[in-house]
């Protein structure tokens, strides 16, 4: 058999990764089976594994596909002045993160996650999206406590409860638009949202 171009294996895993987020929304992640999402993409179960090592592996994937780092959103940020503006780093990071969360294939794969994962003895899909909000969470509170120490942060809010509140609010947000995406517009409503909160959280007098 010729070898496969670069081309037709992405174009295979890509294939799979739809098929996978198509399955997972009809049965849920733990009743799933390869073959099912293998016979959805119109492939082989030797095409999967050529791809993944597992479900786990699978899943990884998918979740990557759509997962925005917020690191990642912060450092894409084109304006230097921001280092010494900690608070608008986070208000425009999370800005940019509701635009490109604003995507049916967003919708359908935090779906997943939110509706559609049960806990197992051998795979805990949860433990994967937990590690992306940790990673959110992190970077939330490096920048409070960044804006604490420049005097930026109302003087009643430590950094780490402007963080909790911040992503807390913005989790519920996000949780009530993937229950009911037609009743808003996340990158319409998500920018006026962010911004209320930061400016709630900002000292009135910066020193």
């Amino acid at each position: 058999m010729a070898r496969r171009t670069k081309a037709e294996a992405a174009e295979t895993k890509e294939a799979l990764l739809d098929a996978a987020e198509q399955v997972f929304l009809e049965v849920g992640v733990t009743r799933a089976s390869l073959e099912q999402i293998s016979r959805c993409a119109g492939l082989t179960r030797g095409a999967l594994y050529w791809h993944f090592r597992n479900k786990e592996d699978l899943f990884r994937a998918m979740i990557n596909r759509v997962s925005i780092p917020f690191q990642e959103l912060i450092s894409g940020l084109d304006d230097p002045t921001l280092a010494d503006r900690p608070l608008d780093a986070i208000r425009l990071a999370c800005h940019a993160g509701a635009r490109q969360l604003d995507t049916p294939r967003h919708r359908r794969v935090h779906g997943i996650l939110l509706h559609h994962c049960e806990r197992t003895s051998s795979f805990d899909p949860m433990s994967i999206k937990d590690e992306f909000v940790c990673e959110t969470h992190h970077t939330l509170l490096q920048h409070f406590r960044e804006a604490y120490s420049k005097g930026q942060l109302r003087e009643d809010l430590t950094p780490e409860l402007a963080t909790d509140i911040f992503h807390y609010s913005l989790s519920g947000m996000f949780w009530e638009w993937l229950r009911a995406p037609e009743a808003f517009s996340l990158s319409q409503r998500g920018p006026v949202l962010i911004d209320k909160l930061i400016d709630m959280m900002r000292r009135s007098s910066p020193q």
